[in-house]
């Protein structure tokens, strides 16, 4: 992959769509056992937010300065307000989020001693938003398609509720007819209704969940296998499984495949590294870039931030660090 194309993800246009979410980090130093319970006590030195979820690829999309826009359904709760506060403090337009009165925010709460994870907390509400407020955010999307040159929508999913079959089936008819781009990041509850899409980013584990059946992530048979079921099921065009520390594993329409091995790295958290991934290969696919090239920089991106405690974004310093000799 040519170092200028890389460049080229200056001032892409991005619409982001799925589930927002905060995440919250309570850094300290475990020297005692509590005498209530045998667990640690945690003296808290730093409390961290930082946007979550789907806030966590329009957080990457801007470090690797690109446009980003996201459209989403939270609550009116203090959480909420902390998104909000993040969100306009990033310079990213908050007009296509609807607040809700009927649902709760997501929330992750990490407690980490020094760069050791101990242990996390989730806020959340799961189900599905009313019919409602799937009118409202599609209108929202609508307008936000009719007023910003957006070249590619991600669907960034994460069984919160936002991404409902019947939103998720109307926004992939309209950027059809757009003829705007769409990548995935799946989860269970809906995998199979992301037909037609330009980019299905699932990890190995969804995707074994999705078919129930067992992957042999070294083994390019076993992966040809299961991207052949997708294809089938998904009509799309690329199919990326993301493979941990075995690496990556593509897929097209035209039958080309291959395993791209993981960079090797010192892991300290890999929270976050799918949101790296996706977004990345976003970039990439609207700048046509194929998807060999698109596989191996998402694969190196994620691998990057998997070296940094907790959920960390990519800058495009940083990754033309790793490509520009």
């Amino acid at each position: 992959m040519h170092p200028s194309s890389v460049s080229d993800f200056k001032g892409i246009n991005v619409l982001v769509i799925g589930d927002l979410m905060l995440d919250t980090y309570y850094w300290g130093i475990v020297n005692r056992i509590s005498p209530e319970a045998p667990v640690p006590i945690v003296s808290v030195n730093k409390i961290e937010r930082r946007l979550g979820g789907a806030g966590n690829v329009i957080s990457n999309l801007k470090s690797l300065e690109a446009l980003p826009f996201i459209a989403s359904v939270i609550g009116t709760d203090s959480t909420s307000s902390h998104i909000k506060k993040l969100i306009e403090e990033a310079n990213i337009k908050t007009e296509y989020i609807l607040f809700s009165n009927n649902r709760v925010s997501t929330e992750k709460i990490r407690v980490i001693n020094e760069t050791k994870h101990i242990v996390r907390c989730d806020i959340e509400n799961d189900t599905d938003i009313s019919h409602d407020e799937e009118v409202a955010l599609l209108n929202g999307i609508k307008k936000c398609l009719d007023t910003h040159p957006i070249k590619v929508i991600v669907l960034q999913d994460y069984n919160k509720g936002v991404l409902t079959e019947n939103l998720i089936l109307s926004i992939i008819q309209i950027a059809s007819e757009k003829n705007i781009p769409i990548t995935v990041d799946p989860k269970k509850k809906n995998f199979f209704a992301y037909k037609n899409v330009f980019l299905f980013k699932p990890n190995l584990k969804e995707v074994k969940e999705a078919l129930d059946i067992d992957i042999n992530p070294t083994d390019k048979h076993s992966l040809l296998h299961a991207a052949n079921i997708l294809f089938e099921r998904l009509n799309c065009e690329n199919v990326f499984i993301t493979l941990s520390e075995h690496g990556a594993f593509y897929m097209n329409k035209a039958g080309e495949h291959q395993i791209i091995p993981a960079h090797a790295r010192k892991i300290v958290d890999v929270s976050g590294a799918g949101d790296t991934v996706i977004s990345v290969a976003t970039l990439c696919v609207a700048n046509k870039i194929p998807i060999h090239d698109i596989a191996i920089l998402s694969n190196l991106a994620g691998g990057i931030v998997c070296e940094e405690p907790g959920v960390a974004c990519l800058s495009l310093a940083q990754l033309n660090s790793y490509i520009i000799p």
